[in-house]
Parts: C-alpha cells; sequence; structure tokens
C-alpha cells in the first residue's frame, strides 16, 4: 500500500479537518497526520506522496512552514510534494479568491518560498469565534466587519468548500 505523509500547521483545526476529508478520498493509501511544529527530520521516501496543508493567521502564513521548507528544500523539489492554504479570503469564490492565481496568499508564499509547488489549492477555512481569545475575537470581527463577513461573536461558521476538497484530492491522488 502506498504511503502518503500530511504534514499540517493549524490554529484551530480546520487544516487538519480538511486533511482528515482528504484522507477519506484516498481510502487506498496510507496516510500519517503530522504536525509541521513538532516535527523533527523527515525522509521523504519513506513516503510516496507529501500534502502539506497550512493556515492564515492575521495574513500571514506560520514562520515554522518556511522554516521546514528551507531545512527540506531538496527533498521538496525530488518528491511528489503539493500544498494548500486554508484561510478566510478563500470564502469569496466568485471574486477567485479560491484559486491559486486569484489568492494574495499564495502570491505572497510563492515569492518567500524558496520551493515552487506544482500543485496548490486554496481554501476557505472556519471562523470559530467561541473559541478565540477575547483579543484575536475583536480583530477577527474587525477584520470581518471591513471584508463582509460573520461578525456575530457566538457563532461558528464554516466556509470550507467540501467539493472543492474532494476535487483536490483527486488531482493529488494523480501527481
Amino acid at each position: 500500500m502506498e504511503k502518503i505523509l500530511f504534514l499540517y500547521s493549524s490554529r484551530e483545526g480546520q487544516t487538519i479537518k480538511i486533511l482528515k476529508h482528504i484522507e477519506t478520498e484516498l481510502s487506498e493509501f496510507q496516510c500519517e497526520l503530522v504536525d509541521l511544529h513538532q516535527v523533527g527530520e523527515i525522509d521523504f521516501s519513506v513516503y510516496d506522496r507529501v500534502l502539506i496543508g497550512a493556515s492564515i493567521r492575521y495574513g500571514k502564513l506560520n514562520k515554522k512552514l518556511y522554516q521546514f521548507i528551507n531545512a527540506n528544500l531538496g527533498q521538496l523539489n525530488q518528491h511528489k510534494v503539493a500544498f494548500f492554504c486554508v484561510n478566510l479570503t478563500a470564502r469569496k469564490e466568485d471574486q477567485g479568491k479560491d484559486t491559486p492565481e486569484g489568492s494574495v496568499y499564495i502570491k505572497k508564499f510563492l515569492k518567500l518560498s524558496p520551493w515552487q509547488p506544482k500543485l496548490i489549492g486554496v481554501f476557505a477555512g472556519a471562523l470559530y469565534y467561541p473559541r478565540y481569545s477575547w483579543f484575536d475575537k475583536m480583530m477577527i470581527k474587525l477584520i470581518m466587519t471591513l471584508t463582509g463577513g460573520e461578525t456575530d461573536t457566538s457563532k461558528e461558521v464554516e466556509y470550507t468548500n467540501w467539493k472543492k476538497v474532494t476535487l483536490f484530492a483527486e488531482k493529488f491522488k494523480q501527481l
């Protein structure tokens, strides 16, 4: 059975939830889920494919992602590796913000990263207001007010387009 490594950088768990959905679409593979923030050295040759998922917080990917990329650039370039980004801006599918070409975060990532993945996905995340600290709740509410999103801090809202995640899983399977 072929093996897949799922690496993730997630704040509230939506990136993990997306990876678990992708895992259900890849039932013929053995999948291993690893926190990018806890990982040591990884031998990519043990895996047939690698998928890295990372979330945006306050407009940025976690610096651990870039550290991992810099430390593993050779392996990333030599193996079947894909990347996806999770952010709230991607909820604006009608504006193309859920595509690598229309995502300001992917454009920034590609400028900052020496690794240029061949397959990139962009998925809308979720708002988990009740789980946030007071500061995060107020900052995210302000951002959502400015961008026309949900501002009721008693709600949890999931924006992820699961059909789009399934289509990405199919593309990843074809790497």
